[in-house]
C-alpha cells in the first residue's frame, strides 16, 4: 500500500460514513439523531473527543445545536447562537478553513461554556458549500495531543463539506415533500371550487333573483346546499398534505427563545406568558407542534408588519378545548407605511390554519379593541 493510499484512507472512510448517513435519512425517528451520528462520525475518524454541531434552523429561524457527541444536548437547548455571538464560527465560515484555538479559547465562546474546554484545544470546522453557510462543528481534543497536522486539518475540512452536503440533502428532501404537500392543497382548493363553490354560487343566484320560489325550487336549493356541505365535510376531513413540523422542544422553551431574542434587540418587544391552568404541561405531542407553529408565525408577523412593544401569550383550558392566544399592541404603529389595522397575516400563519383543521382545530386572527391584534388557536383537548 502506497503512502498516498494510506493518506486517502481516512477521507474515503469519511465519505462512506456520510453516504451511510444519507441512506438513513428516511428512517430517522428522532429530530437530532442524524446530526448526532454526524458528530459521532467526526470523532470516530479524527482525534476529536467531543463535538457539537450548530446549524441554521429555517423553521425556527435561528441557529440551534442540532447534534452532539460526548456532550449533553441539554447544555445548548436554551441558548441563542449566531456567527456574531461566536467569533470563531464567523471566522471559520468567512475564511472557509478549520480553525484551532489552544490559548484563550474560552474568550471566544459564550461565558457559560468556558468551563467545558478546560485543558483542551478547541477546533471549529465550517459547514459550507457553494458559498452557503450551513453551520459549524465545534470539537475539542486534549491539549497534550499537540497541534493539528495538515492531514487531519484537511480531513476535518472535508468532513465539514460532506456534512454540509448531507444537511443540504436533507433540506432538499424536505422541500420536495413540501412541494408535494402544496400540490395536494392546490388539488383540494380546485376540488372545493369546482364542487362546493359552484353549487353555492348557483343557489345564491336563485336567492338573489328576487322571484318567489315554488316548493320544487326550494327543495332543489336545499338539496344543493346539503350536497355542498357534504362535499365540504368530506374534503376537510381528509389529510390536507401539511402536518406540523417535528419538534424536540416545548412551547415553554420556544417562548423562552423568542423572549431572549427580543431582549437582545434595543427595541425588542416584551413577551409575556399567562398560563393560569398550567395548560403547557398538558399539551399532547401533536398539539405541541401545532401550538409552536402558530406561536412562531404570530410573533414573526407581529414584528415584521408592526412595531409592538408587548406581545402577550396566554393558554386557557376549557372542558373540551385548549385555547392559545398571541396578542400584540402594534396595530396602531404599522411599519413601512402599513395602514393602521391592516391584516398582519402571512402565508405561514395561513398554512398553520390548515394544520389546525387536520386535528379538528381552528386558527382565527384579527383586530381587537384597544389597538391589539390577536391570533387565536383553538384545538380539542384530545388531539
Amino acid at each position: 500500500m502506497t503512502d498516498r493510499t494510506v493518506a486517502q484512507a481516512p477521507h474515503i472512510d469519511a465519505i462512506e460514513i456520510v453516504v451511510d448517513l444519507l441512506a438513513q435519512i428516511e428512517s430517522d425517528d428522532a429530530p437530532g439523531a442524524f446530526y448526532d451520528r454526524l458528530c459521532e462520525a467526526i470523532c470516530r475518524v479524527t482525534s476529536m473527543d467531543r463535538a457539537v454541531l450548530f446549524r441554521y434552523d429555517a423553521p425556527a429561524r435561528r441557529v440551534t445545536a442540532a447534534g452532539t457527541h460526548g456532550l449533553d444536548m441539554e447544555l445548548f437547548s436554551d441558548s441563542l447562537f449566531s456567527p456574531d455571538s461566536t467569533p470563531i464560527a464567523r471566522q471559520a465560515l468567512v475564511e472557509d478553513r478549520v480553525i484551532e484555538i489552544s490559548d484563550e479559547a474560552s474568550s471566544l465562546l459564550p461565558e457559560r461554556y468556558a468551563s467545558l474546554i478546560h485543558d483542551t484545544v478547541l477546533v471549529c470546522t465550517p459547514m459550507s458549500a457553494s458559498g452557503r453557510w450551513v453551520g459549524v462543528v465545534l470539537s475539542d481534543r486534549p491539549r497534550s495531543a499537540g497541534p493539528l497536522g495538515d492531514a487531519e486539518r484537511h480531513l476535518l475540512w472535508t468532513l465539514g463539506k460532506t456534512a454540509a452536503l448531507a444537511a443540504i440533502a436533507r433540506i432538499a428532501t424536505f422541500q420536495v415533500e413540501r412541494a408535494r404537500q402544496l400540490e395536494h392543497r392546490i388539488d383540494l382548493a380546485r376540488e372545493i371550487h369546482d364542487g362546493v363553490v359552484q353549487r353555492l354560487f348557483g343557489v345564491s343566484l336563485v336567492l338573489a333573483s328576487g322571484q318567489a320560489m315554488d316548493a320544487e325550487t326550494q327543495l332543489r336549493c336545499a338539496e344543493e346546499v346539503q350536497a355542498a356541505l357534504e362535499e365540504l365535510r368530506t374534503a376537510v376531513q381528509r389529510p390536507l398534505g401539511r402536518a406540523a413540523r417535528v419538534t424536540a422542544s416545548t412551547l415553554r422553551e420556544e417562548i423562552g427563545h423568542l423572549r431572549a431574542a427580543a431582549a437582545e434587540e434595543p427595541d425588542g418587544p416584551e413577551i409575556t406568558l399567562n398560563d393560569p391552568d398550567d395548560a403547557l404541561s398538558t399539551l399532547p405531542a401533536d398539539g405541541e407542534a401545532l401550538a409552536q407553529s402558530v406561536l412562531v408565525e404570530a410573533v414573526r408577523n407581529a414584528r415584521k408588519h408592526a412595531k409592538p412593544t408587548r406581545i402577550d401569550v396566554s393558554l386557557t383550558l376549557h372542558e373540551d378545548a385548549l385555547v392559545l392566544e398571541v396578542a400584540n399592541d402594534g396595530v396602531q404603529a404599522g411599519a413601512n407605511g402599513r395602514r393602521a389595522g391592516a391584516p398582519m397575516t402571512g402565508m405561514g400563519l395561513r398554512l398553520a390554519a390548515f394544520e389546525a383543521l387536520q386535528v379538528g382545530g381552528v386558527v382565527e386572527f384579527g383586530k381587537r379593541d384597544g389597538g391589539r391584534w390577536v391570533v387565536r388557536l383553538v384545538v380539542p383537548r384530545d388531539v
